[in-house]
């Protein structure tokens, strides 16, 4: 068994935390813990993911190879989790870009629960 901690910082491990979430045999109870399973897919570079917890209305605004490009071109760092409310997320993405800069990805995210399932909607960003 795999004790490395979870990408998304629970201080859980990866096995028992987003894994199976990401795998599709357990879902994401909450818009949190959806934020959080999609921050480990793109540190291990899952985009099909990705895009199947984007919300149907939304995909169409991305491609499978711009997620991989910005997956693979970053270097994930740590997620800090600053708000989280029933259907929002306010989080941090702490991240290393491809010339080695410290970066901040600062959002605030929209979900959506439907059909029994967790969605990300979109995301206001901050500077």
């Amino acid at each position: 068994m795999n004790t490395a901690y979870c990408y998304c910082g629970s201080a859980k491990n990866f096995e028992g935390c987003c894994k199976p979430v990401i795998n599709f045999s357990k879902k994401a109870k909450t818009a949190e813990a959806l934020m959080r399973s999609r921050y480990s897919a793109y540190a291990i570079q899952n985009i099909e993911y990705l895009l199947a917890t984007t919300h149907r209305s939304q995909r169409k605004y991305y491609s499978m190879e711009e997620i991989l490009n910005w997956s693979q071109s970053n270097k994930w760092i740590k997620l800090e989790i600053l708000k989280a409310t029933e259907k929002t997320v306010e989080f941090k993405a702490y991240f290393l870009n491809a010339e080695h800069c410290s970066k901040i990805h600062h959002e605030f995210s929209h979900f959506i629960f439907e059909n029994e399932t967790w969605f990300y909607v979109s995301g206001d960003f901050f500077d």
